[in-house]
């Protein structure tokens, strides 16, 4: 694991934390060693701080999602709304307000690293199953590859945006509260429902002909959200959240 944050005192409680919860940790303290550091141990999480030295931490964030599906929590202030929204578009898995209580930062490590092995479990587990593909409006779906795409063209989507439309492909036609959403999708009892509403955004945009006006993934006001798996040709909601 890899703690990336320039703040001696914060990293020092950070490490020592994950290191009590029986956690490899190591530390850096700007953007090109984390990097370096990333490249050369594969972490199985990174613990970035947005405010950075040499290289800020979206666009860590950025190159990290770009080299592989390594997860990401964000550290980020209080009032940083905009940077949180930037760095869940960038694939992070989940952030945490500074300040923050380091059990609750260990417990959202251990989320992230559950859901993490269980994807990869269930996609070797699905790679032994007949009809294990799922399909639907023009998707496929491959559990055992790892790879999606639309009408023949492969999709672009990191891990969570896989899983999220996974779960859609699942369960056609049914509405999908986001706490549903995020305890089945993310393995999440508790956290910050904008991470369902910008992932449903960033995912609609990639599988969507308007996203501005879907008509795949439906908002259903005051619930969630559904799939539409036979892609209905009445006009889409405007995707608002």
């Amino acid at each position: 694991m890899l703690v990336v944050d320039d703040d001696p005192t914060v990293a020092e409680v950070v490490t020592g934390y994950l290191r009590r919860a029986g956690y490899a940790v190591e530390s850096v303290a700007d953007g090109p060693a984390a990097l370096a550091r990333a490249a050369l141990i594969r972490p199985d999480l990174v613990v970035l701080d947005l405010m950075l030295p040499g290289l800020d931490g979206l666009e860590v964030c950025r190159r990290l999602r770009a080299a592989g599906p390594v997860p990401v929590i964000m550290l980020t202030a209080r009032g940083d709304e905009d940077d949180r929204i930037a760095g869940l578009e960038l694939g992070a898995d989940d952030y945490v307000t500074k300040p923050f209580s380091p059990r609750e930062l260990v417990l959202r490590v251990g989320s992230v690293l559950r859901r993490a092995t269980a994807a990869g479990a269930a996609a070797g587990a699905a790679a032994g199953e007949v009809g294990a593909r799922l399909a639907g409006a023009g998707i496929t779906l491959d559990p055992a590859t790892h790879r999606a795409a639309k009408d023949g063209r492969e999709l672009a989507l990191t891990v969570r945006e896989f899983d999220l439309l996974a779960h859609f492909l699942r369960y056609p036609g049914r509405a999908h509260g986001r706490e549903e959403l995020m305890r089945e999708v993310w393995g999440w009892d508790f956290g910050d429902l904008s991470t369902v509403t910008v992932h449903v955004r960033r995912l609609r945009a990639k599988v969507e002909e308007d996203p501005g006006r879907p008509k795949l993934i439906r908002t259903v006001w005051g619930v969630g959200y559904r799939f539409e798996a036979d892609g209905p040709d009445g006009p889409g909601e405007v995707a608002a959240e």
